[in-house]
């Protein structure tokens, strides 16, 4: 075993800048369309988040299929982002495609149900159990919608969520612990409507004796969780964190909803089916609509039948709940051959092994190397980490992140045509993956680390 050294910051810049040169070299076509950009999009792209690709310039896409897609320049990439989970079905899965083709000719947006609402409802029901749903476009809108609902019914203010979560960009989420132990805005948090403190607890995960502190005002209608860690980096509940959730949040009078949105890499019915847990809301979105835009909410029976019964029939357009393309003809199309022909049990069986081989690969370099570095998975989701042991909540993810050392492995991987998730170090499976995807990124992985420790 070689063992590596502490990291020499300036081998990484020389690292970085010749792998940057090499960029410029081989994307001249994508350059010059970012260039192009510059003209009309607002710091050249059509989402401001797309800045965060590594390298000067971020990749345009020619075409996307599968688990790979090719850029203008020409060149093929194997594809561990898919969309940042948007894409996990595979991009353009040919069920989802035909769906989509047959549903553009009878109809786009109406604002009429169809069938296909009914099978999608049914099986999400039937993985996720709970009893009630309802569609929207996109997982903060399901969030958005859940908590608003979730206030209405308990009459309480405020919500608790996990230190560095991640439920899109609801403003109550946009919270985090300060150094003092107060809630203050997160970094990032633009125009913040109010204070944060005015609408939102925050809790560590896995740290019961906060949540029960903070529960115990009773105050709190509902816990928006995440059921493991994701945007900041992997970070796993303890054993029984989930359990006592539960029984707090019971014994408080505050409802529970949990986000499947990136946790359902654990399985088909995501981290609820998998480990038994009970929320009263469960809200998800991006890859059950296979890449269209789709997102859905679920109460139980009884808490869904408290919600029908408080809205008269003329207050249901109203209220800060819907949207005039939500749960349009098209998405729903969508879901239903997503969800029952693609992102099927069978796949989750093929996928779920791959996530373990892309981990193990992973974990077999660094401990080569004997780098100072963590492996975590989540079914078929994936990640290393700046640590030597596991992460038990965000602030102490977030204190091992090193944007330098990551920015270069991912354009390392990119020039060697292996695409990551650009906000951190994760790689997600999709049905699409193949073992020989996963090897050719411990490969790349394993070029990497030795020329950073060599």
């Amino acid at each position: 075993m070689t063992v590596a050294t502490s990291l020499d910051r300036d081998r990484l810049a020389r690292l970085m800048a010749a792998e940057t040169a090499a960029f410029e070299r081989a994307n001249p076509r994508s350059r010059a369309l970012f260039e192009r950009a510059s003209g009309s999009l607002l710091d050249g792209v059509p989402m401001n988040w797309m800045v965060r690709w590594a390298g000067p310039f971020p990749l345009f896409v020619e075409s996307a299929s599968g688990a790979r897609f090719v850029d203008v320049d020409g060149h093929e990439y194997v594809d561990f982002c898919l969309g940042d989970t948007g894409a996990m079905a595979g991009h353009g899965p040919s069920p989802t495609i035909a769906a989509v083709e047959r549903q553009l000719r009878r109809g786009i947006t109406h604002m009429l149900p169809t069938e296909d609402a009914i099978v999608a409802a049914d099986e999400l029901r039937r993985r996720f159990g709970l009893r009630w749903w309802q569609f929207t476009l996109t997982a903060t809108d399901a969030n958005r919608f859940a908590i608003r609902l979730a206030r209405h019914v308990t009459g309480r203010p405020k919500v608790l969520v996990h230190n560095h979560n991640y439920h899109g960009s609801v403003d109550e989420t946009f919270a985090w612990i300060g150094p003092d132990g107060d809630v203050v805005k997160r970094r990032g948090n633009l125009g913040a409507p109010v204070e944060p403190s005015e609408t939102t607890r925050v809790v560590e995960i896995n740290d019961i004796d906060a949540l029960e502190r903070e529960l115990a005002h009773d105050d709190v209608a509902v816990a928006l969780m995440e059921p493991a860690l994701t945007n900041v980096g992997i970070v796993l509940p303890d054993p029984g964190y989930h359990e006592a959730v539960r029984d707090l949040t019971r014994r408080h009078g505050t409802l529970l909803i949990i986000d499947e949105t990136h946790t359902i890499c654990a399985g088909p019915g995501g981290y609820t089916a998998a480990h038994g847990l009970e929320p009263d809301i469960l809200t998800i979105g991006k890859t059950i609509g296979g890449g269209i835009p789709a997102g859905a909410y679920a109460f139980t029976e009884e808490l869904g039948d408290r919600v029908r019964a408080s809205i008269p029939e003329e207050d249901a357009d109203v209220g800060g709940v819907g949207g005039t393309l939500a749960g349009n003809a098209l998405s729903m199309a969508a879901i239903r051959a997503t969800l029952t022909e693609v992102l099927t049990e069978a796949a989750f069986e093929r996928m779920l092994p791959l996530g373990s081989r892309w981990a193990d690969g992973v974990d077999g370099v660094i401990r080569s190397r004997a780098v100072p570095w963590h492996v975590a998975r989540l079914g078929a989701r994936a990640e290393y980490h700046f640590m030597p042991t596991p992460p038990r909540n965000g602030s102490e993810q977030w204190g091992h992140a090193d944007g330098e050392l990551e920015q270069f492995l991912h354009l390392w991987a990119m020039n060697r045509g292996v695409l990551m998730t650009p906000f951190h170090n994760m790689a997600l499976m999709s049905p699409a993956t193949t073992a020989a995807d996963v090897d050719r990124h411990t490969e790349v992985f394993g070029e990497a680390v030795e020329a950073l420790f060599a």
